[in-house]
């Protein structure tokens, strides 16, 4: 797999298998594409879709980023407990 979002087959792959890094890098590629035009329609709409899944996937990734420095922060806090005498 390419870091652009291909296999060595050229067929896209699946967005929900596609790292932060490589959805957000072809969603840039996308939106160039898009701002560029020249594409029919049935070309753009497909582009603007798989536009809108890398975009989603990269939102899943950072929230689930969010989600465990959090998580990271709170098991500190409760380490950190001001109740806890020695």
């Amino acid at each position: 797999m390419s870091p652009r979002g291909k296999s060595t087959d050229d067929a896209p792959v699946p967005v929900g298998e596609l790292g932060y890094e490589q959805a957000r890098d072809e969603l840039v590629e996308v939106v160039t594409t898009l701002e560029r035009g020249g594409l029919d329609l049935d070309a753009s709409l497909s582009l603007w879709e798989r536009g809108e899944a890398l975009a989603n996937r990269c939102e899943e990734h950072l929230a689930g980023a969010r989600d465990r420095i959090e998580a990271a922060i709170n098991d500190g806090e409760d380490d950190a407990d001001p109740d806890d005498e020695d």
